[in-house]
């Protein structure tokens, strides 16, 4: 950590850690899989009907494409139960191929749901078979494996990219001492059986570069523990800044043991807030940085949960307030509190496209800079992936902001 004419200083002490027993990771499982088994099985039925049924393949061609499908669609809940069951660095090797496929499998369902949904149009709006009708089943299931496949492709090569996104925000009540405040934001990195120590340690040289004054973390940094992921996250402990690195847990980190998470950060010089605010001051003039344990803590009895009162209490309203704060959704209670500016992540942009336009229906601010009422919010596309090692119309990105009086 660099240091210079600089000053941390600590708002609300910390709330006591739980001693509770670690949180059981099956319990989202259990609760999702016979809906994720549907969906699954209803998809594969609908590829194995455009892709296959429909095309009139000889029959031992016919038998083999059916199996295949079978066989894929059952990866996909097996795969996902064995990687509960053993070490991420092992899970890595039929995880990877099983998220690959999901991914595609996406985009020949949309390719099969266009196609489809045209021909429907075109039948109500003139009554006649279509043009699209006309170009035949084997025809249309190679558009379909084409531009399906086409856009899975695309998707595994953006994802292979990270940028750094440089946004300026003006704040009110920034002092002219603090102009040019520099913050570098990582979010939804998800160290895990795909993401692992090499893209972390590449992440941490492109934070270094910016110089920042100060690194957040905001949240989903984790898909697992810290028995197996220590060796992969140890990167952290290199990320260099004037004020240090800050951290707040994301929904993952509550499926993947958070308070030993809370606990093994510290290690690696990553200041964890929950539900406190600490002071950055500079020559006297000083900025306060909050952040919130995430709502996901409210399904699990381990003393954790967001709780932004306490986490601005005894704060001089004078100065900015900057946020951290998982989901976006906190902005609603972020505005009654008079922040500032709040840093969020958690939507991945939606990662896939066109997902980014259903998240619109339950989230607030889906990417990018926005604002609610006189609080303005940044919500990361993410710096890694969860799930699908792909994105499409949603890059990853590590965010350099810079702060600018007003």
């Amino acid at each position: 950590m660099r240091t210079d004419e600089t000053r941390v200083g600590v708002g609300v002490a910390a709330p006591r850690q739980s001693t509770r027993a670690t949180l059981g990771r099956w319990r989202p499982l259990v609760t999702f899989l016979p809906i994720g088994v549907a969906v699954v099985s209803g998809t594969h039925y609908y590829l194995w009907m455009r892709l296959v049924r429909d095309v009139g393949f000889p029959t031992s061609i016919d038998h083999a494409l059916t199996v295949m499908l079978v066989l894929a669609a059952a990866s996909v809940p097996t795969g996902v139960v064995a990687s509960r069951l053993v070490s991420p660095r092992w899970s890595v090797w039929w995880l990877a191929p099983v998220y690959v496929w999901i991914g595609t499998a996406f985009y020949l369902v949309l390719a099969a749901g266009i196609i489809d949904f045209l021909r429907l149009v075109l039948e109500l709006v003139t009554f006649e078979q279509p043009e699209i009708e006309r170009i035949g089943p084997e025809a249309g299931a190679t558009l379909i494996a084409t531009w399906g496949v086409g856009a899975a492709t695309l998707a595994v090569l953006e994802a292979r990219t990270l940028r750094v996104e440089h946004v300026e925000i003006h704040l009110s009540k920034l002092p002219r001492a603090l102009d040019g405040f520099r913050i570098a934001q990582i979010s939804d990195v998800h160290v895990g059986p795909i993401v692992g120590r090499r893209f972390l340690k590449r992440v941490v040289s492109k934070v270094n570069d910016l110089d920042a004054d100060v690194v957040v973390i905001t949240g989903d940094l984790v898909d697992g523990s810290v028995e197996d992921l220590a060796h992969d996250v140890a990167p952290l402990a290199s990320l260099e800044s004037t004020f240090g690195t800050f951290f707040v847990t994301g929904n993952h980190e509550y499926h993947s043991g958070a308070p030993n998470w809370c606990a093994h950060l510290p290690t690696l010089g990553v200041r964890v807030l929950r539900n406190e605010h600490v002071v950055l001051e500079r020559d006297g003039h000083g900025l306060d940085l909050a952040g919130i344990d995430d709502y996901e803590a409210t399904h699990f009895d381990i003393g954790h949960g967001a709780d932004l009162a306490r986490a601005t209490e005894g704060r001089d309203a004078r100065r900015p307030l900057i946020l951290l704060a998982h989901q976006p959704k906190a902005i609603h209670e972020a505005v009654r509190y008079e922040v500032d500016l709040q840093l969020s992540g958690h939507t991945h942009g939606g990662q896939l496209w066109p997902l980014r336009w259903l998240l619109r229906l339950s989230d607030p601010f889906v990417a990018g800079l926005g604002r609610l009422g006189d609080t303005r919010v940044y919500v990361s596309r993410g710096t890694g992936h969860s799930g699908p090692p792909m994105r499409l119309g949603a890059p990853a990105e590590i965010t350099h902001i810079v702060l600018r009086a007003t």
